[in-house]
């Protein structure tokens, strides 16, 4: 089972002039957004992620995530594909990740929580500004399957098999460096899943019930294997099996090194729903976390 790493290049530059941007990379795909309409310079932050060579030519294809503010704007605006982040957010981000690299010197870090909690989101920001790469388990189970989805795999083949594969990822998981892994949401259940995640650093997401029920109930349950066979209107459905699964997890979460809540994150900027934190938010917060963790001596 190999994990697919690419190489990242971060360019800072200038002004960029965006007409000369296109011309210069015609088989690029670059959106702005409305704000910076009419706006034909502007400071751009360029990450770009450098793929095997995949064409009869052996060109490697680029992709390219720009972040870019526009002059005089308040506060500017920060642009990354469809996802919005503060200017002032950004350099948070930045400055706290450069703070926290000498105590994590290449852990892997571990993302646990419920299903809808945000691993995915926050596990791939996070790779991005430490440098890391990010590596989503269940991806990794369904590649070792020949590419079954998980709502099969639990359907052909049964829990027990899916777990047993969980368990031999994060194994070999357990012997990499610089990884952000999103985990299975019932990866806590087994101890020696948490012996393999003792590598590195645990971060457990922990998202309130009702968040996580109105995310779920808004896309479907149909890749949830353990949620859509339940009957009820989607919501009141996906709110009781979840109250069901934290029963039996929550004890298991709590085993995790670091704990990002977000209802305390949402009393701290003033906030009174989780739905208005943004990742990037949450990521600061659990940089901030991991830092005191290891700066208190932890593993």
């Amino acid at each position: 089972m190999d994990v697919k790493l690419a190489q990242r290049l971060q360019i800072s530059t200038a002004w960029t002039d965006s007409e000369k941007f296109v011309r210069e990379h015609p088989t690029s795909s670059l959106r702005f957004a409305w704000r910076l309409k009419g706006k034909q310079k502007f400071p751009a932050f360029v990450s770009a992620y450098f793929l095997p060579a995949r064409n009869k030519n052996r060109h490697r294809s680029v992709s390219l995530e720009v972040l870019c503010s526009y002059k005089n704007s308040p506060g500017g605006l920060m642009e990354s594909g469809s996802s919005h982040a503060s200017c002032d957010e950004y350099l948070i981000l930045k400055n706290k990740s450069q703070e926290v690299e000498p105590y994590i010197n290449g852990r892997c870090i571990y993302l646990v929580g419920m299903m809808g909690s945000g691993k995915t989101t926050v596990g791939k920001i996070l790779s991005q500004v430490l440098g890391y790469s990010f590596c989503d388990c269940d991806t990794l189970v369904e590649e070792e399957v020949d590419g079954t989805p998980v709502a099969e795999i639990f359907k052909l083949y049964g829990e027990g098999f899916f777990r047993n594969k969980e368990t031999e990822a994060l194994q070999k998981l357990s012997m990499m460096h610089r990884l952000v892994v999103s985990t299975g949401g019932g990866a806590v259940v087994r101890p020696i899943n948490w012996k393999y995640m003792q590598n590195g650093v645990s971060v457990w997401l922990d998202v309130p019930l009702e968040a996580l029920a109105q995310r779920i109930a808004a896309v479907g349950t149909n890749s949830r294997p353990l949620l859509h066979n339940d009957s009820g209107n989607e919501y009141t459905k996906v709110f009781r099996r979840l109250s069901t699964l934290l029963e039996e997890r929550g004890e298991c979460y709590a085993n995790a090194n670091v704990r990002i809540s977000l209802e305390n994150i949402a009393m701290k900027q003033g906030y009174r729903d989780v739905s208005s934190i943004t990742p990037t938010a949450i990521v600061i917060e659990a940089l901030e976390q991991i830092e005191d963790f290891l700066a208190r001596g932890g593993h």
